[in-house]
């Protein structure tokens, strides 16, 4: 099975959470029991996080995977300019 391409949009969504709430990289991968370099991959758009890791991050971020999702597709929606 061939792996997902990385998203641009989840990406640059979870990277400004991150930042919006003051947390490191470091501190937000602790939190959701993932590696550094995993959390980097996926703020950086290199990989994709299997939907275990997604949870995991929405989770950290104190955000239903739901909302989670509707920010990354309003960042879909921007980056396109609908």
């Amino acid at each position: 099975m061939p792996h997902a391409k990385p998203d641009p949009a989840l990406a640059a969504t979870v990277r400004r959470l991150r930042e919006e709430r003051g947390v490191t990289r470091d501190a937000l991968a602790f939190e959701a029991g993932i590696a550094v370099g995993s959390l980097a991959g996926i703020e950086l758009a290199h990989s994709s996080p299997s939907w275990d890791t997604f949870k995991r991050i929405a989770a950290a971020l104190d955000l239903p995977t739901g909302q989670l999702a509707e920010a990354i597709e309003a960042e879909t929606t921007s980056a396109r300019g609908d």
